[in-house]
Formats: C-alpha cells, sequence, structure tokens
C-alpha cells in the first residue's frame, strides 16, 4: 500500500503533463484507497486529482509554476529549506545520490536529487519503516509547506497533509515556527526572484537532457494506463 501511495503523491506533485492529466483518475483512486490518511484529506486529494485532471492544461502547468517554481518558500528542492544557499547543501546532496543508487535507484530527471516528487520515486521503493522514517525527519518541512498552500487557498496543501500523516510524526514546532516566520516570496515580481534566484548551475545525477521523470514506468507500477510520452517540462515554460 505505502509504495502505491507514495508514487501517486510523487505523480501529483509533478509538473501537470498531458499524460498526468489522463491518470488523475486511477492516481486519485489510488490516494483514496488509504485508510492511514484522515479522510478530510482524502476527500481533498480527490477534489486536488478532480482538478488536474479536469482543468485546461496551460491553467494547471501556470499555477504548479507560480507555486512550486517562482516561490522560492515553496520550493519543493527539500535542502533548500535546511540549507538554503550554504556549502552543507552541497555536501548533502551528494550523500542522496549514494543513498538513491545504494538502493539501486537512479532519477531520470533533470530535477535536483532532493526535488520532493524524485524522494518520494525512492521512498516508493523502500521498506515501509524506512519511508516512514525518511517523512518524520522531514515532517517540519512538510508541515509548513502544508501550511503555506493553505494559506494561499491551494489544493496542493492535501498533498503535504498526507505526507504528514504516513511519517506519523509530530513535528518540531519551533522549527516549524521558524520557517512560517519567512516572508512568502511573491511570484509576481519576476525581477526580485531572477535576483533570488540567480546561482550558478549545479548539476547532479543524470544526463539534463534526460527529460522529466520516468512517468509511464510510475504509472505502469501503478497499474494506471498512459497516454502519448509526458510533454517536457521545460518546454513548456
Amino acid at each position: 500500500m505505502m509504495d502505491r501511495t507514495l508514487k501517486a503523491l510523487s505523480l501529483i506533485l509533478s509538473y501537470p503533463s498531458a499524460e498526468l492529466q489522463g491518470a488523475m483518475p486511477e492516481i486519485g483512486a489510488v490516494l483514496g484507497a488509504d485508510h492511514r490518511i484522515a479522510p478530510d484529506t482524502r476527500a481533498a486529494l480527490q477534489r486536488l486529482a478532480d482538478g488536474l485532471g479536469q482543468g485546461d492544461l496551460f491553467d494547471v502547468q501556470e499555477s504548479y509554476v507560480m507555486l512550486f517554481d517562482r516561490s522560492r518558500t515553496l520550493s519543493l528542492n527539500l535542502f533548500e529549506h535546511v540549507h538554503g544557499e550554504s556549502r552543507d547543501r552541497g555536501g548533502a546532496m551528494v550523500s542522496l545520490i549514494e543513498t538513491y543508487r545504494g538502493g539501486g535507484f537512479e532519477p531520470a530527471t533533470t530535477e535536483l536529487p532532493d526535488h520532493l516528487p524524485v524522494l518520494l520515486e525512492f521512498l516508493a521503493s523502500r521498506p515501509a519503516s524506512e519511508a516512514r522514517e525518511t517523512l518524520a525527519d522531514a515532517a517540519h518541512i512538510l508541515e509548513a509547506l502544508g501550511a503555506r498552500l493553505v494559506r494561499r487557498d491551494s489544493g496542493y496543501a492535501a498533498a503535504f497533509a498526507a505526507l504528514f500523516q504516513l511519517a506519523g510524526a509530530q513535528a518540531d514546532t519551533e522549527a516549524v515556527a521558524d520557517m512560517l516566520a519567512q516572508p512568502d516570496d511573491d511570484p509576481t515580481d519576476l525581477a526580485a526572484l531572477d535576483a533570488v534566484w540567480e546561482e550558478t548551475e549545479v548539476t547532479f545525477g543524470p544526463d539534463p537532457n534526460a527529460g522529466c521523470p520516468k512517468v509511464r514506468d510510475l504509472l505502469a507500477t501503478m497499474d494506471v494506463p498512459v497516454t502519448p510520452a509526458h510533454a517536457a517540462r521545460h518546454a513548456a515554460e
């Protein structure tokens, strides 16, 4: 059960594509079947899946970009919230890559290894106890990101609520408060965001031309039918 749920959450938090839209009914069904997730959260996840599946593709892509790509405080790169731009971030990234490789996992994506959908894809292949422990370690990040999404009235908050519940741990309240004390980015202030994000490109993992995560492979393991090939995320931006 855990592996299907984490794969479904990995997909629902990935950049929307026509392929993912077609699979949202099945993804929503997987999430709705996991009774470790609270009933109200499962209902909210179903609404999120319905909205992503039935919405105009351009609109749901634009919403995703405004939330997660243009708001540093909502970044899905987890080490951003732990290490920022410190040198420790590079070492943590290398350690995470080694963990992936030790588990026989090679992400086929241009995203950094700490990108939450990538991490969830990996955890879906690990024992349930290991997955829970890893999620518990990130509980304060999950809770803070969920709270920020609630502030923005975003349906994606349900995905973070589900992850927090699956972790089965209490978040460090002081760490959550520290994160929430940071002012939210304004995703419409492009000049300010460019200045914040401007940094030397760092490439980890496989060939950067390899494209987005292997959605087809994830869907196949969930017994979800796939539509034509996943559109390249960055080509749509």
